[in-house]
């Protein structure tokens, strides 16, 4: 294929009937690999490419945007990319939130070419993986790996130039014995130093651990929420925080008189919230990318800088997702979406392990699964726990229960939540094959409310 940054030139060079005009490329270098009952199954690679163009008309009734997208390889057919943009700006009504596109910048990395990825990604995760096989015994190893690279490349009729190349490892592994599961999931922008044998060996002892089956009703537990619990449940979180949603009514951020409820406290605990696209552990793209418009993202703010945002500030509310109209309604600072999430409490805070040490009894949830929306007014959560719901007493884990589905929001959890742990990265299982850049702690949740019995193993 054509160098990336060559076929966004081009294609820029087709513009005659927008004002202005911009196309956003991602160019995906991918690899895999699947096991199964202690067997490699499957792997492979992906390569794909696939290019936006967005089409700004300026005219005497509003500004009026068209977008389209491209998958696949582009050479005669950017043209026609352009053109179908310039039409959809042509038809489409005035848009309440268009602007002109934001002013020219450009990455010192712009004429760089695109990232790749290949099965060397896994060079220590394989060696790991047959070893652990080895060490299996009657336990079932199951589990998915991947590396991805993915390259964008935004160039604007403004002059931006913009790149950024984002490496994310993901490693998902599950131990069956019998009835009893357990999981772990790690994320990494490469997976060379994880050790397989090791996650295996944990997971094997967490699911041979002496103990009993417990039966247990629904009702309200005292919860251990590990950090991909609260990973999942944060993410809900920040994606229904977007000022748009809130300023029409619509969400758990909305208030009567209009309002955004900046400056409100969300939890006794020191919490933040907070976002940086130079984080140490999951750097990400230092610009706004945006493939369409929704409550969260405007398309014309695509190339937007980014800059350190605290959401929350040690439980106070501080900020919410804008987009340049929503920050031009309210007067609020512009806080665009960044593609990370940190939370955190206060220092010393105690690992999972001295958590459950210090717990009377309660329950240790692995993971979540299968997370849906309820009554976004509330953030109202329905969802599964799975592989692994411990039964905890005076400090030890005593015996094993069966699933439950449960109904929550994450608001209400933050507040109240009676001890926060030490953070650390997450991967967030619902949404692995999305988000995967976040750092969380475990949470203690006094009241965590299991609605039923789930069958589900």
């Amino acid at each position: 294929m054509r160098g990336i940054q060559d076929v966004l030139e081009a294609a820029l060079r087709h513009r005659r009937d927008a004002d202005e005009l911009m196309l956003i490329a991602d160019e995906t270098a991918a690899a895999h690999v699947r096991w199964a009952g202690n067997a490699l199954t499957t792997n492979g690679s992906v390569r794909a490419r696939r290019v936006t163009a967005v089409a700004v008309r300026h005219a005497a009734a509003g500004v009026h945007v068209g977008l389209v997208g491209h998958g696949g390889a582009l050479g005669d057919d950017l043209p026609d990319l352009v053109r179908a943009a310039e039409r959809a700006a042509r038809d489409a009504p005035p848009a309440a939130d268009a602007a002109s596109l934001p002013a020219p910048w450009r990455t010192p990395s712009w004429a760089e070419p695109p990232g790749g990825t290949s099965a060397d990604a896994f060079r220590e995760v394989l060696p790991g993986l047959a070893d652990a096989f080895a060490a299996a015994g009657r336990r079932q190893l199951y589990g998915y790996a991947e590396h991805r690279v993915v390259t964008t490349c935004l160039a604007a009729s403004t002059g931006a130039r913009l790149r950024h190349l984002q490496s994310s490892g993901l490693f998902d592994l599950s131990v069956r014995d019998g009835d009893e599961s357990a999981w772990a999931g790690v994320t990494a922008p490469d997976l060379v130093k994880l050790d397989v044998p090791a996650l295996a060996a944990e997971l094997s002892a967490t699911v041979g651990r002496p103990g009993c089956r417990v039966e247990l009703p629904p009702g309200r537990y005292e919860v251990l929420l590990t950090p991909s619990c609260v990973a999942d449940l944060m993410l809900h979180l920040y994606l229904a925080a977007g000022a748009r949603g809130a300023l029409d009514g619509r969400t758990a951020f909305s208030r009567p008189d209009g309002r955004l409820p900046i400056g409100e406290r969300l939890t006794a605990l020191p919490l933040t919230l907070r976002s940086d696209p130079d984080h140490p552990l999951l750097p990400c793209a230092p610009f706004t990318v945006g493939r369409g418009t929704d409550d969260l993202t405007a398309v014309v703010d695509s190339g937007l800088p980014l800059r350190p945002t605290r959401w929350i500030d040690k439980g106070v509310l501080t900020a919410l997702v804008q987009t340049r109209h929503t920050a031009a309604q309210t007067g609020a600072p512009l806080t665009p979406m960044v593609d990370n999430l940190v939370l955190e409490g206060g220092p010393d805070a105690p690992s999972l392990p001295e958590m459950v040490r210090s717990t009377r009894r309660g329950l240790l949830l692995t993971s979540l699964w299968y997370l849906r929306d309820v009554d976004p007014a509330s953030l109202l959560l329905t969802g599964l726990t799975r592989d692994g719901v411990h039964l905890v007493e005076d400090g030890e884990i005593v015996g094993t229960v069966h699933n439950f589905r449960f109904n929550e929001s994450p608001l209400s959890l933050l507040a109240r939540a009676t001890e926060v742990g030490l953070p650390v990265p997450a991967l967030p299982r619902e949404w692995g094959d999305y988000f995967t850049r976040m750092v969380t702690p475990p949470l203690r949740v006094p009241d965590f409310l299991m609605s039923a019995v789930s069958p589900a193993t």
